[in-house]
């Protein structure tokens, strides 16, 4: 119990600044915010001892830490409390996931500044992205992208700019260097809410704002729009409304006419509704399917198509399939593939599980070189043992970790219940098809999600400019 109560302190000095040991109050001193991480730091780099620089380097990296704006973990576990740098919040809190990165790498190289690191640590970048991976899990999965973007950042649009979440992840976007960011919202609103989360984003500085108010004056947007639906009903006083209101379709626009190089959407709002949007200015050059990478403990699975075809065809299936296989190898995986039914390799001959069979067979003929079969239940997909009991000559080795389901009821609900009973993260959904680089997330995405659909379409925008190039 403090000597003084909090309360009582405030009463006699409303502006004093007070820290207890106690969790119940703003500003904990915890022993646990700095011991584990000196300790690793020391440990990692040999230091002979733990000196006072290597201390004043942890104090220094509390400090620095305690300005910068909370993640969502912390966000999540301190819900309903303001956590922005300031009288109430001058202390991480013990749970901030960051403070593995953050302590062990100042403790290391003030222990090499000192002359007591028996092991010095050359790289001290490589140093903190290998403990960022402990507490972040698709850190390393997500790897790849991260560094093209930050080779070359490209523009990407995100309509929801007033948005918390947003608005966290382009603080990450910026501070990472892997995008150059268009907000659309009433720059007023953002720059409220940026101070409001302490974050350090600059209107007009490391990021652009698009008021839609006021993006259409020269009417270039509603006259190109409205040369692409005029046709279906659409004037043009109501093209113009349209890209006044309707934030997404004004980000497809952004894109379509290349002010933009992408667009990140879906965190306030229906799928559909996004999707919709962004089909009738983009358009699609193949059939449009989605496919959602899980990260379990086991490793990655991909399911397709969650989100967008109802009850696709023989052929749709295959064309799911094929991009489906693109973007598993896109993330430098080899892809098995298993195409999932109620039917085990021709038990049934229901119409859902002949258009499995089916489209498998016209995948294995097409694709020679890639493992692909079914129709098969999701045990024999997963389990080797079990599959070869049934089917021992399967085209396919192991487990698949790409999954094709016949409709979307099976594939959404099959996403839902691994989201749910395991501990699998979502990076996605990732959209094939459409003729420039758009992604819908869900609403329940994190910050770090759309940073991570952020950096994956930066380096799809490349991966379209080397495949067209060649």
């Amino acid at each position: 119990v403090p000597e003084i109560m909090p309360e009582l302190a405030k009463e006699v000095r409303p502006d004093a600044i007070l820290a207890t040991g106690r969790s119940d109050y703003p500003n904990q001193v915890n022993n646990v915010l700095c011991f584990p991480f000196i300790f690793r730091g020391a440990l990692d780099c040999g230091a002979t001892t733990i000196n006072d620089a290597m201390k004043a380097a942890c104090v220094k990296a509390l400090a620095n830490l305690a300005r910068k704006e909370a993640n969502d973990v912390v966000n999540e576990a301190y819900a309903g409390e303001e956590l922005r740098f300031g009288p109430e919040y001058l202390i991480p809190k013990p749970f901030d996931p960051r403070l593995i990165e953050e302590v062990p790498v100042a403790v290391v190289a003030a222990a090499m500044e000192s002359g007591v690191a028996t092991r010095p640590i050359e790289d001290l970048e490589a140093y903190r992205t290998s403990l960022h991976e402990f507490v972040n899990r698709t850190g390393l999965f997500m790897q790849p992208f991260i560094d093209i973007a930050r080779r070359h950042p490209e523009k990407i649009v995100y309509p929801e700019g007033e948005n918390r979440d947003i608005l966290l992840a382009v603080q990450a976007v910026v501070d990472e260097g892997v995008a150059q960011p268009i907000l659309l919202g009433q720059p007023e609103v953002i720059r409220e809410r940026i101070e409001q989360f302490g974050l350090r984003l600059e209107v007009g500085g490391n990021i652009e704002v698009v008021n839609p108010a006021e993006a259409d004056r020269d009417k270039r947007y509603s006259q190109f729009y409205h040369k692409l639906v005029g046709r279906s009903g659409v004037t043009v006083e109501g093209a113009q409304n349209l890209v006044r209101t309707n934030n997404t379709a004004l980000a497809a626009v952004m894109v379509a006419i290349g002010d933009a190089n992408g667009l990140i959407c879906g965190k306030v709002g229906r799928f559909e509704s996004h999707f919709r949007d962004i089909h009738d200015v983009l358009g699609s050059n193949q059939y449009i399917s989605s496919l959602c990478p899980l990260l379990l403990s086991s490793g990655p699975l991909f399911i397709a198509d969650s989100f967008l075809n109802v009850d696709p065809t023989v052929d749709e299936i295959v064309a799911t399939t094929r991009a489906s296989i693109d973007l598993v190898r896109h993330f430098g995986i080899k892809p098995k593939v298993a195409l999932l039914s109620h039917s085990n390799f021709g038990t049934s001959k229901a119409e859902s599980a002949v258009k499995m069979h089916r489209a498998a067979a016209i995948l294995r003929r097409e694709l020679p070189n890639v493992e692909i079969d079914g129709e098969m239940h999701s045990y024999s997909a997963l389990n080797e043992a079990l599959r070869n009991t049934v089917f021992p000559d399967a085209n396919l080795s192991g487990k698949a970790n790409l999954l094709i389901m016949p409709n979307l009821d099976t594939a959404n609900i099959a996403l839902g219940l691994i989201r749910s009973l395991t501990d699998a993260l979502l990076i996605g959904p990732l959209l094939s098809g459409l003729k420039k680089p758009a992604h819908i997330v869900i609403p329940s995405v994190t910050s770090r999600g759309i940073f991570n659909m952020t950096a994956f379409t930066v380096a799809e925008i490349h991966r379209r400019q080397d495949l067209h190039a060649g």
